[in-house]
């Protein structure tokens, strides 16, 4: 074999056997959806005060987002990023734009018959839609970096059931730093959208099937409901109250830690992954059989 080959060989081994580590591959792929996010974000914030712009800079940060994980896939991974497939994208947002405004209407439904949800009246379609380009950006960003870089790497090496837990817990454990948030916010967020949404990965491993789900949730309940979402108030379609006790109305934080929402977010999920089971969806530890195969010393 030719030295240049041999040398290639190596190198190519060597980078093989780093890329196996998931904490390594995790850091990566922070790190290149992250500069160029920084490098738009960061001027937008300081220099740009127009509304109308802060929300196309929304819209271009999440396109940046997608667009970086694309690369990261191809580049580092080298395949094609079959989980934001362009071909089925329009099907799988929809159907995670239908389930996730479901999951929230029937929360608000059974908030309403409660007495719990009033509405007092309404401040137009104009509201509404000013809500949806922040929206997206945090669909988009928080799904990628936690379905499609953590969960997805930690599941290739640990299984599927050791990631949900990991991501779910991590997930939780980032809205504490949330306006209105405690810990009994944060571990309703870990046991409903944290297994829902790795759920919904698990069942179709489509990226854009959880981005649908999680806008379609925020964007209904601050965009039309005008509730709280993860502690950030909203003025959206209506405008409307929540009355009574805060394991009902999930406090200043949101509907989120609300027990209806938990209750129903938490069947779905479960329901998700029942279904993934059944179609083959869950991955065991790759660890196990790693230490099984290497020569006794």
């Amino acid at each position: 074999m030719p030295r240049s080959a041999a040398l290639a060989s190596l190198s190519e081994t060597r980078r093989d056997r780093l890329l196996r580590n998931p904490g390594i591959r995790i850091a990566l792929a922070l790190l290149m959806i992250g500069i160029p996010f920084a490098i738009v974000a960061i001027p937008f914030n300081l220099y740009v005060s127009d509304k109308i712009l802060k929300k196309a800079g929304a819209l271009l940060l999440a396109v940046i987002i997608l667009g970086a994980y694309r690369t990261y896939v191809n580049v580092v991974e080298r395949r094609s990023a079959t989980e934001l497939s362009r071909t089925h994208a329009i099907r799988e947002v929809g159907a995670g734009l239908l389930l996730g405004a479901l999951l929230l209407s029937t929360t608000i439904g059974i908030l309403a018959v409660l007495g719990v949800y009033q509405i007092a009246g309404a401040n137009g379609w104009r509201a509404m839609v000013a809500t949806l380009p922040g929206f997206i950006l945090a669909a988009a960003l928080e799904e990628v970096v936690m379905r499609g870089v953590l969960f997805r790497v930690l599941e290739q090496s640990l299984g599927s059931w050791t990631a949900l837990a990991v991501s779910a817990a991590l997930f939780g454990l980032l809205h504490v730093f949330n306006p209105g948030a405690t810990l009994v916010s944060a571990a309703a967020v870990m046991v409903e959208a944290g297994i829902l949404l790795a759920a919904a990965y698990m069942l179709t491993r489509s990226l854009w099937f959880c981005i649908g789900i999680h806008l379609a949730w925020n964007f209904t309940e601050g965009g039309v409901f005008s509730a709280a979402v993860s502690g950030g108030v909203t003025n959206g379609l209506m405008q409307a109250r929540l009355v009574g006790p805060v394991w009902l109305t999930g406090g200043a934080f949101g509907i989120e830690t609300s027990v209806v929402a938990v209750v129903i977010c938490v069947a779905a999920g479960l329901s998700l992954l029942i279904f993934a089971r059944k179609e083959g969806h869950v991955i065991a530890a790759s660890w196990p059989r790693s230490q099984a195969a290497a020569p006794a010393s």
